[in-house]
């Protein structure tokens, strides 16, 4: 049986929550941040993928845009002081961008998982 789009979303959704890509129900991190070896439920090989700091690139590029734009915005209608900017955007911009990185990271990992996507290799 072929999966629906409906069930592929929902298990892409449950890995950016932090559950297996396959599944659905065994974590992806064993702390914040590091994947573990295998799914305990399902028992999918987590080290085959290769997400890196793939989530990071996109975090950054996608909340530093709302921040400026947040910067912008505050700027043109209050004309705070600079120092005000600074007390705001990085501590927010920062929580953000490691409070996304978990989900970033299983999002990544399970579009790696529905895609099949592999190592790049020579032809032999």
């Amino acid at each position: 049986m072929v999966p629906t789009d409906n069930a592929r979303d929902a298990k892409l959704l449950s890995a950016a929550l932090g559950k297996c890509p396959r599944c659905g129900e065994g974590p992806l991190y064993k702390n914040f941040t590091e994947f573990r070896p295998a799914c305990p439920v399902c028992k999918l090989d987590y080290d085959r993928f290769n997400v890196g700091d793939g989530a990071i690139v996109f975090l950054i590029l996608i909340l530093n845009t709302i921040g400026m734009v947040g910067a912008l915005i505050l700027e043109f209608s209050v004309h705070p002081p600079y120092w005000v900017h600074l007390v705001i955007w990085p501590p927010i911009l920062i929580a953000l961008t490691i409070i996304g990185l978990r989900g970033g990271k299983g999002l990544l990992m399970a579009l790696e998982y529905r895609h099949d996507a592999r190592e790049g290799t020579l032809g032999e």
